[in-house]
């Protein structure tokens, strides 16, 4: 797979690495040549391309024609708007991921055909409000382009799924409880597993059952 990384800063750089390390082709292109200079010297391996990942020159001579994935992480959310957009119009780009620094502009994003929206503004706010209440669904990704949320929870002891077996909840159709968390440990639950206070669950649930898993879930 050939993966072509937009944006050279701390998230670039250690996502390149990341990529790197488990084998994939990659390729990041930066304006900044003093970061050019530290991904080419540090991370072997690598192809880097100094230039703007929003002009048409450096993103051919980046290769982005046989991409199968752009990633855009700048710190400027027009940029990765920009890069995402041009790679699946014009250079048919199969998937497209985007980082998001404000929140607001999420629904940009998917109206424009953005596969995928990391925020870590999202993910940290939903964190914090886990901990206020913790029976509230939190949101560890939105797969936008496939109605997708795969969300997490805790239960706790008056939560109506609590001492209930998987197969009793009458989940939605197109929901899953993919993994339970208990005691540190993870594992992957059948129909008979029995729910717990304490547990963390990790679900995928399409984007119009989520109110429904959450009211089975956590009341």
């Amino acid at each position: 797979m050939y993966i072509v990384i937009v944006g050279g800063g701390k998230v670039g750089y250690y996502l390149t690495r990341s990529l790197v390390a488990s084998g994939y082709e990659v390729a990041v292109v930066e304006k900044s040549a003093e970061k050019c200079d530290r991904i080419a010297e540090e991370i072997p391996g690598s192809v880097v391309v100094c230039g703007d990942g929003c002009e048409m020159a450096t993103l051919e001579e980046v290769g982005l024609g046989r991409a199968d994935l752009v990633i855009a992480v700048t710190g400027d959310d027009e940029d990765n708007l920009v890069v995402c957009q041009i790679a699946k119009r014009r250079f048919g780009v199969g998937r497209a991921i985007a980082r998001i620094n404000n929140p607001r502009n999420e629904a940009i994003f998917l109206r424009l055909g953005i596969d995928t929206t990391v925020s870590s503004t999202a993910i940290i706010e939903a964190q914090i409000e886990q901990r206020i209440t913790t029976s509230s669904l939190v949101h560890l990704l939105s797969l936008h382009g496939m109605g997708i949320e795969i969300i997490e929870l805790r239960l706790v002891a008056d939560s109506p799924a609590t001492g209930r077996r998987v197969q009793e909840l009458g989940l939605p159709d197109d929901s899953l409880i993919c993994m339970v968390i208990r005691n540190g440990k993870a594992e992957v639950p059948y129909g008979g597993t029995v729910l717990h206070a304490g547990d963390e669950l990790v679900a995928v649930v399409s984007m119009q059952s989520e109110e429904r898993l959450r009211k089975l879930l956590t009341g």
